[in-house]
């Protein structure tokens, strides 16, 4: 089991009929995972302008009765290759969140990518109050995170095929 000093990563990942084109014009969309999964709510540009690298956005999420708001950084944009986002910090992040997009067989690989840390977050805050279940808590994010994660590709692929 990991410890967040491990800096834990989730990875999900699908291979969709269709080209990077039409999957890049989803994941691109950050409102688009709120249609699939069950914590993050929405967000919007903090931004004017087209999405670059320094790019920012607030984040709404909500878990059972607890709702709150990050504000993340876009750290690597490529079109049709990926795009990547850190919560909190832009230097020192609470996670790192990343799609990434192969060319495959005439359609595309894509890659749902999340890693903890280093900077602090509110598992950090979970971890420091019961730091001899930190594994435990960490295992059950990444549980977590894992089932939102493969929901938001595999709608990814169901849009991206009926549009394909």
């Amino acid at each position: 089991m990991a410890k967040f000093a491990d800096l834990p990563v989730v990875e999900v990942a699908t291979n969709i009929e269709a080209p990077p084109r039409f999957v890049w014009a989803l994941v691109r969309d950050i409102n688009l995972p709120a249609q699939f999964q069950s914590e993050f709510t929405g967000a919007e540009w903090l931004d004017d302008g087209d999405v670059q690298v320094g790019s920012r956005f607030v984040g709404h999420n909500q878990r059972g009765e607890w709702n709150w708001e990050t504000t993340s950084w876009v750290v690597e944009y490529e079109p049709e290759r990926v795009f990547s986002w850190a919560v909190s910090d832009r230097d020192n992040p609470g996670a790192i969140w990343t799609f990434r997009l192969e060319p495959a067989n005439g359609g595309t690989s894509l890659t749902y990518h999340r890693q903890l840390g280093p900077g602090p977050s509110g598992l950090t805050s979970a971890i420091k109050r019961n730091p001899d279940n930190e594994e435990s808590i960490i295992s059950a994010r990444d549980a977590e995170h894992r089932d939102n994660m493969q929901a938001v590709v595999d709608g990814v692929k169901k849009l991206a095929e009926l549009k394909g």
